[in-house]
């Protein structure tokens, strides 16, 4: 049994954020366990030929660790550099155990800690972060005969480098984010493309370019010039999530985006079926300069219509219209309404995660979930939208969290829990400022929604609000659990006795749980 202060589940860009915040903040008994032999997350998995981020390069980057990015929008190998050498550069090496997957995480209430299960043994942590990203499991489709199919058959998230495609037939099941990325690349290997679109995106120009070696000179040369492209980057993002927030102001936007496909696709019949037929945002919101094109090309067919079956190297649309194919790549996207391990992971009560989350995900700030003490979610439900850059939101919760984690060490507390009529009261007023957003219009078929018709993806505000929301942790919305058996006054327990006349958030001296670096001696 190996005992850890926090234990953060996943290597992708969450949780290497997580080992550099919390060891930057002075907690060093820390251990990251990743299932892969290697970091990166969705930039290790996504490798699929033109992969890349849709936010600017210079939004996409930790504030501890700017870049000097190659590109306007990085690439998918850039990405997982960046991550690589960050990784090196802060010494998360040294915390991460590759090849461990998690099987089962339980709250132990005599102890008030965790008991993890692993491939690689057992551990106890004071505190679970978990770090596996909604862009980690693949939906495979369930398509009668896929299976029978002869030739290779694979998830754009888990391409397949040796499949030969130069020159043959492909079929594309979906048109998810990844299909406008790779489409482009197979149109200029493969003989014929054929892509099975069961609904159109919306896509916006994509100003991606390599920057000149000048440039990227006098960026890194120059704080203040870097600071003014990352404003620019950021205060465009904020006036498409203005739009999002308030659909009145959609129009001038919707029309930009038509115009752009006008001018990209000259065929009537085609430029139809690429036209969305729901709000700009209620979807996903997709960026190229390339995929109009690629799609326009003589051998790309698009049919607006999703595969409903297989008959040997035969896929047969909905609408009965048949292609042959040699190979079959599915671009389906992932199981975004699914939090990885929520079926492995017990609370007080003895219930899973995904028990609990029978109506829907919820969380208190996308971040805790009453019934799990010490236990913290990095992207979790409601906190994402198409607008804020997923560092912003992860620096935004990892200092709520390591501001959580200092107030439990310097208390006679040894555990906290949401307190569920706090968690009830957010996600009220989330919801309903949810219903007048863009993100709602598109109802149950979007992946923004869960089984039971609820919206468990989107956040409704402003980045300003998150950022404000989560600056200053309030111990009053918790509580607090003393050590199993100890007697502590009953006002300690929502934290009342901790604030004392230092005041709740009078957190500059120790350095939390933990500080003994256990976890640094390679267990």
């Amino acid at each position: 049994m190996r005992e850890v202060g926090v234990l953060v589940v996943g290597a992708g860009l969450s949780g290497l954020a997580a080992a550099t915040t919390l060891r930057r903040a002075g907690f060093h008994d820390l251990v990251v366990l990743e299932k892969a032999e290697r970091l990166g997350g969705t930039w290790r998995d996504n490798a699929y030929p033109g992969c890349g981020c849709d936010v600017p390069s210079f939004l996409y980057e930790y504030s501890f660790a700017p870049h000097a990015w190659t590109r306007t929008f990085a690439a998918q190998p850039e990405i997982l550099r960046y991550l690589q050498d960050t990784a090196a550069e802060h010494g998360c090496d040294d915390v991460i155990r590759y090849g461990v997957e998690v099987l089962a995480c339980e709250w132990d209430q005599p102890g008030r800690r965790w008991l993890v299960t692993t491939t690689g043994g057992q551990y106890t942590a004071r505190f679970v972060v978990m770090a596996t990203g909604p862009w980690h499991q693949p939906r495979y489709p369930d398509i009668p005969g896929l299976a029978d199919f002869p030739g290779p058959v694979f998830h754009s998230a888990r391409w397949d480098h040796g499949a030969e495609l130069t020159g043959r037939r492909i079929a594309v099941v979906g048109n998810a984010a990844s299909t406008v990325q790779f489409l482009p690349e197979l149109q200029r290997r493969g003989a014929h493309i054929d892509v099975f679109q069961s609904t159109a995106p919306w896509v916006l120009p994509k100003p991606d370019y390599a920057l000149p070696a000048r440039v990227r000179s006098l960026l890194e040369r120059r704080p203040t010039a870097r600071r003014l492209v990352r404003g620019m980057h950021h205060w465009t993002q904020e006036a498409i999530g203005l739009a999002l927030r308030h659909p009145w102001l959609l129009p001038p936007l919707e029309a930009g985006a038509r115009l752009y496909l006008r001018r990209c696709v000259r065929d009537r019949v085609l430029r139809e079926a690429l036209t969305p037929g729901h709000r700009l945002g209620a979807r996903r919101l997709l960026t190229s300069d390339t995929y109009f094109p690629a799609v326009s090309a003589p051998n790309v067919s698009l049919h607006p219509t999703r595969a409903e079956h297989i008959e040997g190297s035969t896929v047969v649309g909905a609408d009965g219209r048949q292609v042959g194919a040699d190979v079959i790549v599915l671009a389906t996207g992932f199981q975004i309404g699914e939090t990885p391990l929520a079926r492995q992971v017990y609370g007080t009560q003895g219930r899973t995660l995904d028990e609990t989350w029978q109506e829907g995900r919820r969380a208190y700030l996308g971040t805790s979930v009453s019934g799990y003490p010490n236990l913290f979610l990095l992207l979790g439900p409601n906190i994402l939208n198409g607008n804020v850059a997923v560092p912003t939101v992860l620096e935004a919760q990892l200092r709520y969290i390591t501001d959580a984690l200092t107030h439990l060490g310097r208390s006679n507390h040894t555990a906290m829990e949401v307190r569920p009529e706090v968690e009830e009261a957010y996600n009220t007023a989330l919801q309903a400022a949810l219903s007048t957003t863009v993100y709602n219009t598109a109802g149950p078929s979007s992946y923004y929604f869960s089984p039971t018709g609820v919206n468990t993806f989107c956040w409704p505000w402003s980045t300003r609000r998150l950022r404000r929301q989560f600056h200053a942790f309030d111990p009053h919305r918790y509580t607090w659990f003393p050590p199993h058996g100890a007697k502590v006054p009953a006002q300690d327990r929502t934290g009342e006795a901790r604030t004392g006349s230092n005041g709740a958030h009078d957190h500059d001296e120790a350095p939390g749980p933990g500080a003994s670096s256990r976890a640094d001696s390679k267990k």
